[in-house]
């Protein structure tokens, strides 16, 4: 019996621990979410409903890849939601409904995301400007560029060609109906990606988050590492410019708050800000419950304007944990110097 009681004990203080744990929280919070949208909407979980509604969310989810290599590595980037604008603005203007030039654009745009990522990097890493102002530059720079080059209305036509991965998919599935293209490219980047942190990138990001100093004085590139963060990030923009252009088509709209929603969606994750601890696959399922409880929301008929509000409460909730992370951390190496030292 008292076998019996102590595994009862081992395994409950194990749940515990999981629950405690910010990394497998946010997968409770998403079953907890689908099973209140399940309770108020059964058929929104048939298999053409969710697949419409794994499609309208595979943009967030990869730009919650490309933000988690530059959070988890100690900054920010507020110019991803700039950049999917433009991003569509400049496909649409380039394309004007020309199928000839959809790869041509496609490839420019691939270049363009590159150069905005080494950019925010260089001026990060090598000049030592804090990446909240460096990226929120770089969004207004974005901007301001995009309305003055549109003139504020954006222009031409995308091609059928280029909407093919946000609108269309694998056709007459039984069961699911449509498999969109835009779920498999979310499986294909983030195996991709989490794939990638088991390298020696992925060790050498993470310590730079969790301990620079201790990073680069063991030889580690931090520099090199958090320049292909931010390279990552805007191929993340990039990508999900081009999925949200064929799903949602070209307005001045596009884009326009993501980069708070993507921010909002890796700390729930469980990514702590201020970089060191997290994991990919977390914050991809972050981005996944951030707009399952916008749907939550929308069963509810609950006002839109609620979404800030949320998303603001998440944001403070995440920076206090860090906050008090940090303050812990510094105790308990204070602890350890003033032990280490000889009276």
């Amino acid at each position: 019996m008292t076998r019996y009681r102590d595994r009862g004990a081992a395994f409950g203080a194990a749940a515990l621990r999981w629950i405690a744990n910010p990394t497998a929280t946010v997968f409770l919070l998403l079953l907890l979410i689908f099973a209140g949208i399940f309770a108020l909407n059964d058929s929104f979980f048939a298999g053409p409903s969710f697949m419409a509604f794994l499609k309208q969310a595979a943009p967030l989810m990869i730009l919650a890849a490309g933000q988690y290599f530059v959070i988890v590595s100690g900054n920010f980037d507020l110019s991803v939601g700039a950049l999917v604008g433009a991003q569509v603005v400049i496909a649409a203007r380039l394309i004007d409904g020309e199928e000839s030039r959809t790869v041509p654009v496609m490839l420019a745009m691939v270049a363009f995301g590159i150069a905005v990522g080494l950019v925010n990097g260089i001026i990060t890493t090598v000049l030592k400007v804090q990446s909240f102002i460096t990226t929120l530059g770089m969004l207004m720079v974005l901007f301001g560029a995009i309305k003055l080059w549109t003139g504020g209305a954006p222009t031409g036509a995308l091609s059928e060609s280029f909407r093919t991965a946000g609108r269309l998919g694998i056709e007459n599935v039984p069961v699911l109906g449509q498999i969109p293209w835009a779920v498999l490219i979310v499986i294909g980047l983030g195996a991709g990606a989490i794939g990638l942190m088991r390298t020696g990138f992925g060790r050498v990001l993470m310590a730079a988050g969790d301990n620079e100093r201790a990073a680069t004085l063991s030889g580690a590139p931090v520099n090199t590492v958090r320049i292909a963060a931010f390279v990552l990030s805007g191929l993340s923009a990039t990508v999900a410019g081009i999925l949200i252009g064929g799903y949602a088509g070209v307005s001045a709209q596009v884009g326009q708050g993501l980069e708070f929603t993507v921010i909002t969606a890796v700390v729930l994750g469980g990514v702590v800000l201020g970089g060191g601890r997290g994991t990919v696959l977390a914050a991809i399922a972050g981005a996944l419950a951030i707009e399952s409880l916008f749907a939550l929301f929308n069963q509810m008929q609950l006002p839109s304007t609620l979404r800030p509000t949320v998303q603001g409460a998440i944001i403070i909730a995440a920076v206090a944990y860090a906050a008090r992370r940090r303050t812990r951390r510094g105790a308990a190496a204070k602890t350890a110097t003033a032990t280490a030292t000889p009276s």
